[in-house]
């Protein structure tokens, strides 16, 4: 054993490098710069102005909600700051088959009965031809169509009580928010591009970073924020990546930002196309667009004027084009190097997981935080922990292309006919046999997601469970009639979406 191991063994890290800034990079600072306060260690962040930020998307979940009060951010003010709008779900227009949508919302549908789960009682009453879409059973769903929003009220027994949201905002000006709560709490930038990495010749561990205007950084954990590329994970490290392509097989994207949208809508829209889909991102001050395909399928060019010719309102700028390999890397946390953000893999960004990953990644490396010595047992865990989140988004993602009836292109026909996971399998089959639904390895997704996707793209369950019979047709048709009506009537004590967040952003002082 090495002197340097033997000094390392057991001790506290000193120095924390993070190469990267962007969302990933400065989600990770400032989230450790609030855990750790001041003096427990050192944190160094290296980017350069000269590399640009990929932001193929500025849609989030409400997992970003937990994230921003562990900071102790001001919600209104981030709102501000970010040009941020609401988001209660994602709507799905073309993918089961061309001219049906259904919107995926973040809240569940209508309310537990016998603490059974709502969509069995209505799985039952449609079986007798008297339900009507599943969407009208969610307050998400029918705020979203009809552009309101309000943020939870206290009222017991209310859907109102239960409105779940997360918001689109510039990823941007949110890394720039992050930067400045970062560096109010000690943590230092540092601008250059790295021009080598030194590694003990003893371990391999990475000791230093060499940077072209001949700076050097040197740390005892290094987090890789450095994108596709994963200067450090992959380049340095060569972990190796899991390409799965062949399950998801969009590879490209074309992004272009248009004017504002009026009115200002309170979801996320996704639009199946010929080989592939398009975004539309609401944001106070513009709207993000973008075509995320396959190019086995269609040329860039042809995918470019897809988009132009589908946007909202006056093109901002010039499309850009990004190329990209879902998949993920084998490992994400190597020696004393780990992978956050889109060094660490790509889903693209169907769900809006993109994000989401960045703060798992971080909440799993707080409870799995290291001493110098890198114990294989601590990393391999996080590793164990992180695969399993890639691979049930992996299902949950495949599961919109797969369910599909569209069979009008090479791409839709690939899709319908391309092998899933045995997991997928066993998924689909358990909510046919009975409207089954079960959340494993706390897995991102729960049953209402999974549900909205399923019924929504054609997978209809032709059972449900048997307790629901104990209810009498009439009663059955009582309940989940009143649930409706108490939906209706919550929505006439919403206004306006645009109109919430214009009184947010006037009620923040500059």
């Amino acid at each position: 054993m090495s002197a340097s191991k033997q000094e390392s063994t057991g001790q506290p890290i000193k120095k924390i490098v993070i190469l990267g800034g962007g969302t990933a990079g400065w989600m990770t600072a400032a989230a450790l710069s609030k855990v750790f306060g001041a003096g427990f260690c050192e944190i160094e962040l290296v980017e350069s102005d000269s590399i640009g930020t990929v932001g193929v998307g500025e849609a989030t979940i409400p997992q970003i909600n937990l994230f921003n009060a562990v900071l102790g951010l001001d919600e209104n003010k981030f709102i501000k700051d970010t040009k941020a709008t609401f988001k209660l779900g994602i709507e799905f227009a073309d993918w089961g088959k061309i001219g049906d949508s259904y919107i995926h919302p973040f809240a569940e549908y209508g309310t537990q009965i016998d603490n059974l789960p709502f969509y069995h009682y209505w799985k039952r009453l449609q079986l007798l031809g008297k339900g009507s879409d599943l969407g009208d059973y969610s307050l998400n769903v029918q705020a979203a169509y009809n552009n309101l929003f309000m943020r939870p009220t206290t009222l017991k027994n209310s859907p109102l009580s239960k409105i779940a949201y997360a918001f689109h905002f510039d990823a941007g000006l949110y890394a720039k928010t992050l930067r400045e709560y970062a560096e109010q709490r000690n943590v230092k930038r540092t601008e250059g591009l790295v021009k080598d990495v030194k590694q003990d010749p003893d371990n391999g561990f990475i000791t230093e970073l060499h940077l072209k205007d001949g700076g050097v950084v040197s740390g005892d954990f290094f987090i890789d924020c450095s994108g596709f590329k994963g200067l450090l994970i992959e380049k340095v490290l060569k972990t190796g990546f899991d390409d799965w392509s062949s399950d998801l097989p969009c590879n490209s994207a074309v992004t272009v930002a248009s004017e504002r949208l009026n009115p200002l809508p309170s979801y996320t829209q996704s639009t199946a196309h010929e080989a592939g889909w398009r975004w539309r991102i609401p944001l106070q001050h513009r709207t993000g667009n973008g075509y995320v395909y396959c190019d086995k399928f269609i040329d860039d060019d042809k995918a470019a004027d897809t988009l132009l010719q589908n946007i909202n309102g006056k093109p901002l700028n010039e499309p850009r084009l990004l190329k990209f390999t879902t998949g993920k890397r084998k490992k994400f946390w190597v020696k004393n190097c780990l992978a956050i953000g889109l060094s660490s893999g790509f889903l693209e960004p169907l769900e809006s997981t993109s994000i989401h990953f960045v703060q798992s990644a971080i909440s799993k490396l707080l409870g799995l935080f290291p001493t110098k010595d890198f114990d294989p047992i601590v990393i391999n865990k996080f590793n164990q922990q992180l695969e399993e989140d890639f691979l049930g988004v992996k299902d949950f993602l495949v599961l919109h292309y797969n369910a599909t009836e569209r069979n009008d292109s090479e791409f839709w026909r690939y899709c319908q006919n391309m092998p899933i996971s045995d997991n997928l399998k066993e998924k689909i089959a358990l909510y046919k046999s009975g409207c089954r639904v079960y959340r494993e390895n706390n897995e991102l997704f729960g049953d209402t997601s999974w549900v909205g996707v399923m019924e929504g793209q054609g997978i209809s369950a032709y059972g449900y469970n048997p307790i629901v019979d104990a209810l009498s047709e009439q009663e059955l048709e009582n309940k989940v009639n009143g649930i409706k009506r108490v939906i209706d009537k919550c929505l006439t004590a919403m206004g306006s979406h645009a109109d919430y967040v214009e009184e947010i952003c006037k009620s923040v002082k500059d």
